[in-house]
Order: structure tokens, then sequence, then C-alpha cells
């Protein structure tokens, strides 16, 4: 595994109530930034919110006067939010290269491992030609899996590069208030810097997982389990619920009262209303990545997971059925949200797959 080990010791716990007010576990840095320069690779439904907040709460900051450099694949994202916000806050960068060279903080936020090992082969090779001594910090956002963030750290510090893993927890619309989870791993000094760039601005907390790169990227896989996991639960009881004459709404009335948990209240009610859009959610094919490393994980390790095997399959069902929808012209989303795993647990029990409003000429089992 990467290991980084801190320049300094941990400074003094922060009182609990400073912990409180600005979730943040770092002391705030000693020297300000004056003039950092900031970059941001991924503009896709988290990056464009986080990127956009970053770039609002950067030049707002007394010592940071310098627009944020974006580059996404597409510059269709980018000559948005440069539109959104105007080029006293954003300015479009023409290359990968050009992020590796003239920022200071690289962030990512990209769909999949390959994307991510692609795009930091570019950032080292742009720091080799360019021959600079500077130090620079790389901040990557995205959920990989946990070995990954070794080959990055292999490629990034050859060249004076730091590298520090801050995947993140939350929905687009959690990105776009700036109340995201962040979990961060890599060297201290660097993540007291990247802390306090990103709170409060894109996130409300951070979870600090020490030194060891790849522990930032397990918690995540760990922490989407559980999501993933209760998905499922959610599915299979609300498909019940429709297969026993109960309706759905009562079904999400005992979720509030037994499971009051927001995330699970919000998954309930994506599967109540159908709501299965992907482009306000996690899109369906995140969620096939994810519970693919999950479950590598867990056999690598050695730990049972029967939920997450389930889960996939039913993610795997209800992307093929969304798929030949499309081809029939039938579909109502572009992109389904992963909720709409439900799909495989309804159509094993006889029931449509994405619209519950047929569920109704469904004679419960127990009248049959």
């Amino acid at each position: 595994m990467a290991e980084h080990h801190p320049h300094a010791a941990f400074p003094s716990r922060p009182s609990s109530s400073h912990l409180h007010q600005q979730g943040n576990p770092f002391s705030r840095p000693q020297t300000p930034h004056v003039g950092l320069q900031i970059g941001f690779c991924g503009l896709g439904a988290m990056g464009y919110f986080m990127a956009r907040n970053l770039a609002n709460r950067h030049i707002a900051h007394p010592h940071s006067a310098t627009p944020l450099l974006v580059w996404n694949r597409s510059v269709e994202k980018s000559e948005k939010l440069l539109k959104e916000l105007g080029d006293n806050k954003v300015k479009i960068a023409g290359s990968i290269e050009e992020i590796a060279r003239e920022c200071d903080m690289i962030f990512t936020n990209l769909a999949n491992d390959t994307v991510v090992k692609d795009v930091y082969v570019q950032f080292a090779k742009a720091l080799e030609d360019s021959g600079s001594l500077k130090p620079k910090i790389f901040v990557e956002t995205s959920t990989i899996y946990p070995t990954l963030a070794g080959e990055l750290d292999t490629l990034i510090s050859a060249h004076h590069g730091r590298l520090v893993m801050a995947p993140v927890f939350g929905a687009p619309p959690v990105a776009d208030a700036g109340k995201l989870l962040v979990v961060m791993a890599g060297d201290y000094r660097s993540k007291k810097e990247v802390a306090h760039v990103l709170i409060p601005s894109v996130g409300r907390s951070v979870i600090d997982l020490g030194g060891n790169l790849e522990k930032a990227s397990t918690f995540k896989l760990i922490g989407n389990s559980m999501i993933l996991g209760s998905i499922e639960i959610l599915a299979e009881a609300f498909t019940l619920g429709e297969r026993t004459g109960i309706n759905a709404s009562l079904v999400q009335t005992l979720v509030k009262e037994l499971l009051p948990a927001p995330i699970i209240v919000g998954y309930g009610e994506k599967i109540l209303h159908d709501a299965f859009d992907g482009t306000n959610g996690f899109a369906i094919d995140g969620g096939i990545k994810d519970a693919t490393h999950i479950r590598r994980l867990s056999t690598e390790t050695n730990v049972p997971m029967p939920s997450l095997d389930t889960a996939h399959q039913h993610l795997i069902t209800a992307r093929a059925i969304h798929a030949a929808q499309s081809l029939r012209g039938e579909h109502s989303y572009d992109t389904l949200d992963w909720s709409s795993l439900v799909a495989g647990t309804r159509v094993a029990a006889g029931l449509d797959p994405f619209d519950s409003a047929k569920h109704d000429r469904v004679v419960p089992v127990n009248e049959d």
C-alpha cells in the first residue's frame, strides 16, 4: 500500500467546538496561499458543482485573486461554467498539460479508473517536460479502486508532486449545496492545505484517514457498500409491499418511522415516485463500477457481502431493461439513477420495472 509519512508531528487537537463549527480536523496553515492557482479537471455531475463552489470561494478569499483554471473533455461544460460565473472567477484551460504546468493545487473528479489513470499519466508527462521543481498538490476526489492510489502517487511524486486522496460522499444536489463529506488521506501538510480550501466551500466536514493513500478509497467503498445495500433492502421491501397489497406510500411511512436517516428516506422517495433520473442523482454506470470495486475488494479480503452481490445483479438488470427500452424509444430517462435497481426485484415479482402506476392492477398474492 502507498504510504505518505507526515513531515511534522500532529498539532494539538482542535477543541470540540471548533470541530463542530468548522467540520475540519486540521489547524489552519500558518502561511496563507497568496496568489494560489487552483485547477479543476472533470466537470461532470459532481465536478461541475465542486468546481463552481471552489471558484466562488477562491476568488472571494483575501489572499487568492486568480480565477479557477478548469478543463473538461467536452469544452461545453467549461464554457457553461464560465458563462455562469464570469471570467474573473473561471478561466478555461486549453489542455490537461496546461493545468499541470500552471496550477499549484489540482483537483480531479473523473468517471472511472481508466480515465483517472490516463489523466494522471498526462499530468506526469507535462511535469516532466516542464522541468519545474516547484511542488504541486494533486487532489483526487473520484471513487477508484484503492490500489490505483499507489500508481497515481508513483506518477506524481517522481516529479515533485504530492498526492492527496479525497473522495467525497454526496449526490449532485449535496455537491450543489457545498455540503459534501470529504474523506482524506496522504501527506499531513498537504491535507491541511487542501482541507482549508475545500471546507466550507465544497464540503461540510473532513474525515482524516491518515497517511496511507489507499485508506481513503477503501473507506469510500465501505460507505458506498452501506448505501447500495440499503437501496437493495428498500427495493425488496417496497416490492414485497406491492405484491401483498400494501400501498408503497405506507411502506415509505414505515421507512420514515423506523429508519429516519436522510439518505435512506431519500432513496425511499425515489423508489416510491419512480424518480430514476440519473442526471439528478448517482448514474447507474457509476453504481455498477462502484459495486464491482466493492465485490473485488470483498473477494480479495475474504469478506462475503451477499447483499452487494444481489444489488450488483439488479443494477445490471435495470440497465439492460433500460437499454432495451431506449432502442424502442420507450425510455423515460436518458440516464438511470442507481436506485433504479428496484427494477430487478420488480420484474422478478411480475411487476413493471420502472412504472409503479401499473402495479395498481396487480392482484395481491394473498388474494389469488
